[in-house]
């Protein structure tokens, strides 16, 4: 097999650089170790830091640079993406080391730890919240700190995540023909997002759902669900004057008095015909 000489070249530096590590990770000489760490640390070969200060640290407890190596051993957890390591290593780094003036950054590197472990939107949602309750127990604590308005910014994308899903949840069963389900999950999500931009959008939706809901209702139940859909499109005239979306409000509402018409119209003909028997 043919090598070309660059390709041999790397093989022979990567080789002697694995050799090189494995002498250092193999040292008895502490000094000489943490000497290496640190440099792996200042040239980001996190992993190569990270089994160095795993080795050292038992070896600096009570020295006066435990904490720093801690510091930098929690931060090569991080930087690897091991997430949940790192938010353990945040959170005990203030439990070891209450009165450093480091806990503040690390109480929102735990924060930003968790956030880096919220899922895609549509699997659970647990971490994403609490990354919101830590954020905002956070920005209690520190009302000075400089991290608040990054930290208001992760609170704004998890709320919008968690918005997200809520809606898929409501579309989804307004695609399986569970339009009962549709109107409240689109009512509800006004309520847990008010201050949305969609807000006009998720309560024309509910009235698109309950409108259906009443369309297929069985005799005696659609007066009431036609009442109902007439009764949210008022609400949504007062609510979103201004809405781009209110013509298309006010048609359902117009529908809806159509069939309570048509409803009224039967009952009559049908009252009519009893009374002629």
């Amino acid at each position: 097999m043919k090598f070309l000489p660059g390709v041999l070249l790397s093989l022979m530096m990567l080789t002697s650089c694995s050799s090189k590590f494995e002498k250092v990770l193999k040292s008895k000489d502490k000094e000489y170790k943490l000497k290496m760490a640190e440099q792996y640390y200042a040239k980001q070969e996190y992993d190569k830091a990270q089994q160095l200060y795993t080795d050292l640290l038992p070896l600096y407890k009570g020295d006066p640079r435990f904490e720093d190596i801690y510091y930098k051993y929690a931060f090569t957890a991080y930087y690897q993406e091991d997430y949940e390591n790192a938010e353990n290593l945040f959170k005990t780094y203030g439990e070891n080391f209450p009165n450093s003036p480091k806990v503040e950054e690390m109480e929102f590197m735990r924060c930003k730890a968790y956030y880096k472990q919220s899922p895609k939107v549509d699997l659970d949602q647990t971490n994403t919240v609490k990354t919101m309750a830590l954020l905002q127990a956070f920005i209690n604590t520190h009302p000075d700190s400089k991290r608040i308005a990054e930290a208001n910014g992760i609170i704004d994308t998890c709320r919008r995540k968690l918005e997200l899903k809520e809606y898929n949840n409501a579309q989804l069963y307004y695609n399986l023909g569970f339009f009962k389900s549709a109107g409240v999950a689109f009512a509800v999500l006004i309520d847990d997002f008010p201050d949305s931009e969609n807000s006009d959008m998720y309560a024309l939706s509910s009235i698109k759902s309950y409108y259906r809901y009443a369309e297929m209702s069985i005799a005696g139940k659609e007066e009431e669900r036609f009442q109902k859909v007439i009764n949210d499109v008022n609400d949504f005239q007062q609510r979103f004057p201004s809405s781009k979306l209110l013509e298309e409000a006010i048609s359902y509402k117009t529908k809806a008095e159509t069939g309570l018409k048509k409803l009224q119209t039967q009952n009559n003909e049908q009252t009519k015909a009893t009374t002629q028997r």
